[in-house]
C-alpha cells in the first residue's frame, strides 16, 4: 500500500516567536512616546507642591482621590471607581523633644505612627541608650525602669533595622520605661528625622515613642559613654481618632478580547503626614497612572484589562490592599498579574517576578535592555498587592536602583525636586512595557 505524499512529507512545527521579538515594535513605541513626554513629572508635581502630604484621615488623602479619578477620567480611562475603604486616623498634634541635661538643647524629633500622647507637660526622665533588643535585656528592668530607652542602631538595612521602630515601645515598656526613643531608620541623616509605623503589643503598657535623627542619637551616646547622664522632656500632643472614610481609586483600559482578566498596575495614594510623599510613593502612583494614560493615547488596545489601582492606607494599616481584595472577590481568579511600585522614582533597573511568569517576564526584560531596565529577577510583589498574591496571583515589582530612597523617605525631605524627570521618564517606560505585554500577549 502507498501512502499520500502528504504522510509522507516531514511534519513543521510551527512555534510562536518570543515576546520580544512579536512585541519590538509596540515597545519602541512606547518607551520612545515615554521618553519625550512629562505627564508624570507634571502630574507629580501637582500632588506634591499642591496636594501635599496625604495621611490616612486627612484632608490632603481625600483631596489626591478626587484629583486623580479626575485625572485618569481625562487622561480616556473607563469605569473610574472610588470604592469606599475605612481606614484609621492617627493625628500627630504639637510635638517636641528638649535635652535638660547636661545642657539645655532641642532637639530634631517626630513622633511614630501609631504612639500615644505623653502625660500633660510631657515625660523627663534620663536616657538609657542600647545597641539592640538583645543589649536591653541584659540590663534588665533594675536598669530600665523609669528610664526613656534610646535605640541607637546603625543602619543594617530596612528589613532589619525597623524592628526597633515597630517593636520597640513594647519591648522598653515590659521593663519598666517611661518612653521610648528609636534612631531613624536610614543610612544618611542631615538632621532629619524618619517618622513610620509602630506598634503596640497586647497586655503591654503603651508608652510614647518617637525618632531621633542620626545626629540626636550618635550625640546622646557620647555624652553617655563620657559618663555624662542625659535627661530629655518628650512632648507629644498624638491621639487616634475614629476610624475614617477613604476609598482607593480605581481606572481601567478594558480588554479587547479577554476583558474578564485582568493586569493591575499601581501603587499606595496615601503618605506620611510629613514632606510630599514624592517618592513614597507618588512616584508609583503618578508612574502608573501615565504608563497607562500613555497605552491609551498610543491607541493600543490590549487583549485583557488593565487596571489601575492606587490604593489608600498603605502607611500605617494596609486598608486599601486587603479592601481592594475583598472587592474583587471571586474575580480574584481572573487576575493574570499585579505589579506593584513602591520603591521610590530612580532609575529603573528591572522586575522583580513570580516564579509562575518569569519565563514570559525575561522575554519582555529583552525589550527594557535600552533603557537598561531589563534586569529579571525573583520575588515580584508588594504590601498592597500582597492579599491577591496570597490568592496565587502572579505579582511583580518594579524595581529602582534605590540608591538615596531611604534618605528621603517617611522625612520632611521627600519633596517632588527629590524625584529626576527623567528617571520618572524611564519608569513609565519600563511600567508601560512590561503591563502592555502582559496585557496583550496570548
Amino acid at each position: 500500500m502507498r501512502l499520500p505524499i502528504f504522510l509522507l512529507a516531514p511534519v513543521v512545527l510551527f512555534a510562536a516567536a518570543p515576546l520580544n521579538e512579536t512585541y519590538k515594535a509596540d515597545a519602541d513605541r512606547i518607551i520612545d512616546a515615554a521618553l519625550a513626554g512629562d505627564g508624570a513629572y507634571r502630574k507629580l508635581s501637582y500632588l506634591c507642591d499642591r496636594i501635599g502630604n496625604r495621611l490616612a484621615g486627612s484632608k490632603g488623602l481625600e483631596q489626591a482621590i478626587q484629583w486623580s479619578a479626575e485625572e485618569m477620567r481625562r487622561d480616556g480611562l473607563t469605569n473610574i471607581a472610588t470604592p469606599l475603604v475605612m481606614v484609621p486616623h492617627w493625628v500627630r498634634g504639637a510635638e517636641r523633644l528638649t535635652m535638660t541635661a547636661p545642657v539645655q538643647r532641642d532637639m530634631v524629633m517626630l513622633g511614630l505612627g501609631g504612639s500615644i500622647a505623653t502625660p500633660k507637660g510631657g515625660v523627663t526622665a534620663e536616657v538609657l541608650p542600647v545597641s539592640s533588643f538583645d543589649e536591653l535585656e541584659r540590663l534588665g528592668a533594675d536598669r530600665v525602669r523609669g528610664k526613656i530607652v534610646l535605640y541607637n542602631v546603625p543602619y543594617q538595612g530596612y528589613g532589619r533595622t525597623v524592628a526597633y521602630r515597630a517593636a520597640g515601645a513594647s519591648r522598653a515598656a515590659k521593663l519598666g520605661a517611661v518612653a521610648a526613643l528609636v534612631r531613624s531608620v536610614t543610612p544618611l541623616s542631615l538632621q532629619s528625622a524618619h517618622t513610620g509605623m509602630m506598634q503596640y503589643a497586647e497586655g503591654v503598657p503603651r508608652i510614647p515613642t518617637a525618632a531621633v535623627t542620626i545626629e540626636g542619637a550618635t550625640m546622646i551616646q557620647r555624652l553617655v559613654d563620657s559618663g555624662v547622664a542625659v535627661r530629655v522632656r518628650l512632648e507629644m500632643s498624638a491621639e487616634t481618632l475614629p476610624d475614617a472614610k477613604s476609598a482607593n481609586v480605581i481606572a481601567e483600559i478594558p480588554g479587547r478580547e479577554k476583558p474578564e482578566e485582568i493586569v493591575v498596575i499601581g501603587g499606595h495614594i496615601d503618605s506620611w503626614d510629613v514632606g510630599a510623599g514624592a517618592h513614597d510613593d507618588g512616584a508609583g502612583v503618578v508612574t502608573s497612572m501615565e504608563a497607562a494614560a500613555l497605552i491609551k493615547r498610543l491607541g493600543l488596545k490590549p487583549r485583557r484589562t488593565l487596571r489601575v489601582v492606587l490604593f489608600t492606607n498603605e502607611e500605617n494599616g494596609l486598608a486599601g490592599g486587603k479592601a481592594y481584595r475583598e472587592w474583587v472577590g471571586d474575580k480574584v481568579k481572573q487576575h493574570f498579574a499585579a505589579i506593584e511600585m513602591d520603591g521610590g522614582g530612580e532609575k529603573p533597573v528591572g522586575f522583580g517576578v513570580a516564579p509562575q511568569l518569569m519565563p514570559q517576564a525575561q522575554e519582555i526584560g529583552k525589550l527594557l535592555e535600552r533603557i537598561e531596565a531589563g534586569r529579571i529577577t525573583p520575588g515580584g510583589g508588594g504590601a498592597d498587592i500582597g492579599p491577591v498574591l496570597q490568592q496565587g496571583v502572579p505579582g511583580l515589582a518594579l524595581n529602582t536602583v534605590g540608591t538615596h530612597y531611604f534618605d528621603w523617605h517617611h522625612t520632611q525631605a521627600d519633596t517632588a525636586d527629590k524625584v529626576d524627570p527623567k528617571e520618572l521618564r524611564l519608569n513609565v517606560a519600563a511600567m508601560a512595557v512590561m503591563a502592555y505585554v502582559l496585557a496583550d500577549m496570548p
